[in-house]
């Protein structure tokens, strides 16, 4: 699509058509120093004022304000007046419902998180006592003559190994950061000309908790997020992405700031530095005595595969401790904002519209982020929850509209079993703490979290924890359906010579957990409703299993793999959202790579119709049934085949097998 079509359909007034063309030759554009690009750029901020949507003018202005081109910068300086006479436009503006007017006001918690204090030092007790405990056993199998001096190695290496790791681990972050993100080391100044009441807020904070300002990097990428480091509060680092100025408000802009502040106050940075290497070496141990338990004396080797085995234990519990610890500090983190700041609707507003920039930025790169999913537990959101929120904020046309995407988060009992796998809480359920602490101040909430409760309530609770209890049981069907049928051919077989039984029911058992399964997660789509993703994303009874289906009709913007150039996953956005589609050959991996390196290229950019079953978990997601381009071209995915072939494969092994025994 070329730039001109784009500027003459400006040129003559069609908007939306201009917008459309404008955003397709953006992305398609690979060279953005170009002059073309820039041009396409400024005129397509022309066209989103035109068609109403300033949000989206005001955030293009301000990344043109940040070019290196001095003239592209002084246009957009001169642009950004435009926007004092401008009306807001409400579908992406949330109207503010005020702050404190004073700040540091003590705001109860009310259970919210648990204790950050317990869940510290328990999860260190018990991660430093699993760290000795198998330092210990790899001591004794070695054949020390003196447990007490066995005892003493073993107490030296954990301590030697936590030690090494609190105090070199921001450096090695440092170079890291340097080498990937190319971050930008700044004095509090430059901060505060692009944000005023953030370096309000770093006085503030460091004056009253006598902390030194924490060194401040600035990631040049639009993709908005933030985060800290380090081993002491004296010698952190706060990082945050251009995209955090680009997307946020003054206000917002400082509460992400005072969030990441309490991290540092509470030495949250420091405590999950130890605890994070704590649980390497426990899978550090688990590889070591794995690799040594395969040879030599049998002695050695049994005690070498069963401190393998206890290290294991140990590192998947300590990930799930390690994990729950990173999201009480959040809350905690959040709970510092909203008292440093006196501005929790600010905090909740920010989160929401990091959401939305992150979906935004996805839309705009065919290739996700690798800012974001590399710093993925080091951020203030989880990128994979930004989808719902996100595409909510981008359509909404007030605050309850997006409120309602948090019902799934605060009801449906998958959301929390899904968070125990997430360093970050759901989104609603941090978005609701937020309104309580409002509410303290005597403030209005912007999202109005007591009708989301009131709304949930209301909802069928059969229906959403007897699906979640189906599921469960759902996931197991294979494993039930091979139990099942042993048990059943092991009664049969006692009460009859028929040995085929025995070995053949356990088989047909199988594949009938296996049909039953695919019955489920795949239903019948051929009167699968036309749909948005908006819609579907609102719906509070979703599941991860259950396959809904769905019709949608947007564009493919990029692929869905992160960081894999030959990803066969997609990207589709429609007029409410984006969502990523899976897809799955029937040849299995080595077609889903083919798929990716030789067709994904040609469908991007493509308007295209697409079936499939729709799944909600921390991210939501549809596994692809088909596509079909304007052009013709039909694209078809096969979730469904393997469980077919396998189930009945299964089940005619399992009666072949009993007949030809019986037959013997």
């Amino acid at each position: 699509m070329s730039l001109q079509s784009g500027l003459d359909a400006l040129k003559d007034k069609r908007y939306q058509e201009a917008v459309e063309l404008l955003e397709e030759f953006c992305r398609n554009c690979v060279e953005h120093d170009s002059s073309d690009y820039i041009s396409a750029q400024m005129w397509l901020m022309k066209a989103y004022q035109a068609t109403g949507e300033i949000e989206k003018a005001k955030i293009l202005c301000q990344k043109l304000m940040i070019s290196e081109n001095p003239q592209t910068r002084s246009w957009a300086e001169q642009a950004s007046q435009s926007f004092r006479q401008t009306p807001a436009n409400q579908s992406n503006n949330i109207q503010k419902a005020g702050r404190a007017a004073t700040t540091g006001m003590k705001l109860t918690m009310g259970g919210v998180g648990g204790s950050l204090a317990l869940a510290s030092g328990v999860t260190m007790t018990l991660l430093f006592g699993m760290v000795l405990a198998l330092g210990l056993s790899l001591v004794f199998i070695v054949g020390s003559d003196d447990p007490l001096q066995g005892l003493a190695i073993a107490i030296g290496i954990t301590l030697v190994f936590n030690i090494a790791a609190f105090f070199l681990s921001p450096f090695l972050m440092d170079l890291t950061q340097s080498w990937l993100y190319q971050t930008r080391w700044v004095e509090l100044a430059e901060v505060e000309t692009l944000s005023p009441e953030t370096a309000k807020v770093i006085r503030q904070v460091c004056e009253q908790k006598k902390l030194k300002a924490p060194r401040l990097g600035i990631i040049n990428d639009q993709n908005p997020t933030a985060f800290t480091y380090g081993s002491l509060p004296n010698s952190a680092r706060l990082v945050v992405s251009q995209g955090l100025f680009t997307y946020l408000d003054d206000d917002e802009i400082a509460t992400v700031y005072a969030h990441e502040l309490g991290h540092i106050v509470h030495w949250d940075f420091a405590v999950m530095t130890v605890a994070s290497t704590l649980v390497q070496i426990c899978y550090l141990i688990y590889s070591t005595a794995r690799r040594f338990g395969r040879g030599g004396d049998s002695k050695i080797k049994d005690a070498m595969q069963t401190a393998a085995l206890a290290a294991y234990v140990f590192y998947v519990l300590g990930t799930y401790l390690l994990l729950y610890l990173s999201r009480t500090r959040e809350y905690f983190a959040d709970h510092f904002s909203a008292e440093s700041t006196g501005n929790p609707n600010g905090l909740s507003r920010a989160l929401v519209k990091i959401a939305y920039g992150i979906l935004e930025e996805g839309s705009r790169s065919p290739e996700p982020s690798r800012l974001i999913e590399g710093t993925r537990a080091l951020g203030i959101y989880d990128h994979k929850a930004a989808a719902s929120t996100g595409t909510a904020y981008r359509i909404a046309s007030d605050p309850q509209k997006i409120g309602r995407v948090f019902l799934w988060d605060m009801f449906n009992p998958w959301g929390w079993w899904m968070e125990l796998n997430s360093t970050h809480p759901l989104t609603g359920k941090r978005v609701r703490a937020l309104s309580t602490y409002a509410e303290q101040l005597g403030l209005p909430t912007e999202f109005d979290m007591g009708r989301v409760i009131g709304e949930g309530k209301s909802l069928s609770k059969s229906r959403l924890y007897g699906n979640f209890f189906l599921d469960v049981v759902l996931y197991g069907a294979e494993t039930i359906g091979f139990f099942v049928g042993l048990v059943m051919g092991v009664i049969l077989w006692s009460s009859s010579p028929n040995t085929g039984l025995a070995f053949g029911a356990p088989l047909i058992g199988l594949g009938i957990g296996i049909m039953v399964k695919a019955l489920v997660m795949f239903p019948d789509y051929k009167q699968a409703p036309e749909t948005d993703i908006l819609t579907l994303m609102s719906d509070p009874y979703a599941s991860p299993l259950r396959g809904q289906p769905a019709k949608l009709e947007g564009q493919l913007i990029g692929r869905g793999d992160a960081g894999y150039k030959f990803g066969s996953d997609l990207k589709i956005q429609d007029r409410s959202g984006m969502l990523y589609l899976h897809y799955a050959s029937r040849f299995g991996p080595i077609g889903n790579f083919l798929f990716g390196m030789k067709r994904v290229k040609s469908l991007i950019g493509e308007q295209v119709g697409a079936v499939g079953w729709f799944r909600r978990g921390v991210a939501p997601w549809m596994d692809l049934i088909q596509l079909q381009s304007e052009n013709g071209t039909i694209v078809n995915s096969y979730h469904r085949f393997w469980s077919f072939i396998l189930g009945s494969g299964s089940i005619i092994l399992g009666v072949v097998l009993t007949m030809f025994l019986s037959s013997r």
